[in-house]
């Protein structure tokens, strides 16, 4: 199979999720064997940084990649869409330090990809074979990651949350599965009971109930129902158990199938795509990027295998 790029530039606008600035983001086609890369355009010279897990600074409720000056977060969206739809290589302009949230999915980028096209290009995409398992576990979450080698690539998470809203959801991912109809509409999802200390930590600034699904799974005092509420700009808002979202749910394993996605999205910072089979339990961003970096360093070891 060749290497595959965007047939034409596509631009977005939007705010960040965790810094709550508008930003300006335009994808552009770019040549074969560049693979995924982030240009500052707001920063004297304009610098540009690849899409890799050598990057990753920060993974609290999102990944951060940091390079000298330059920093771009949350890309785990675009890069799952870049994943799905088979996208190799492309040129990242981006107006400021975050990606935008836009519905909290990866569907509006997937969907501009679909219609402005995919070009084949010249060389061939090259496929890393896992040599060996690798390995992740964090006694304290829970999280185990498991990736060994495959013919072919497929995935499976798993989520065990202690909530009567969530409970336990798995979803599987194969390469013959349609990315833009079965993942890209899965949302990012958080529970009430964190969304004031995420906020008292700088986080989620851009946070609201059009681009996240919140949950709802324990009772929240008259004081901070009246802050909730002011927050998300929703006076009249019941925080009654359950989703908050109206809609509620595209699929009722929607958080299953986005952290799905943020998996994908994670795991395509190991610079190329690899045959492996991963099983995911409990996996977040700090779990995915380390795989992510394992792998990364394997492909680098065995670089003429493939």
């Amino acid at each position: 199979m060749k290497q595959r790029t965007i047939s034409g530039e596509i631009r977005f606008t939007g705010v960040g999720l965790h810094t709550g600035t508008t930003n300006q983001m335009t994808l552009c086609p770019a040549p074969e064997g560049s693979g995924i890369c982030f240009q500052r355009t707001d920063i004297p010279g304009e610098p540009v940084m690849k899409a890799l897990a050598d990057h990753v600074a920060s993974t609290e409720r999102s990944t951060v990649l940091i390079r000298e000056q330059i920093r771009v977060g949350t890309p785990e969206h675009l890069l799952a869409a870049f994943f799905g739809m088979g996208v190799d290589n492309v040129l990242v302009k981006l107006s400021g330090p975050e990606v935008p949230i836009l519905d909290g999915s990866a569907y509006p980028f997937a969907i501009a990809i679909k219609d402005t096209g995919v070009r084949e290009q010249k060389a061939e995409r090259v496929c890393y074979n896992l040599h060996h398992p690798v390995y992740y576990t964090d006694k304290s979450s829970g999280t185990m990651v498991e990736v060994v080698p495959a013919g072919s690539f497929s995935a499976r998470v798993i989520l065990d949350f202690d909530s009567g809203v969530i409970g336990k959801q798995e979803f599987v991912f194969d390469q013959g599965m349609d990315f833009l109809a079965e993942i890209a509409r899965s949302r990012t999802f958080v529970f009430l009971d964190d969304v004031l200390s995420l906020i008292k930590k700088g986080l989620i600034r851009g946070g609201d109930l059009d681009n996240a699904l919140v949950i709802a799974d324990k009772d929240q005092s008259e004081e901070d129902t009246a802050i909730l509420r002011a927050i998300f700009k929703r006076p009249g808002l019941k925080l009654q158990r359950g989703y908050l979202n109206d809609p509620a749910l595209h699929f009722p394993n929607e958080c299953a199938r986005h952290k799905m996605m943020d998996l994908l999205g994670d795991l395509f910072l190991a610079g190329r795509r690899f045959n492996a089979s991963v099983t995911a339990y409990k996996p977040g961003h700090a779990a995915n990027t380390a795989v992510a970096l394992m792998i990364s360093d394997q492909i680098k070891k065995n670089s003429y295998d493939t």
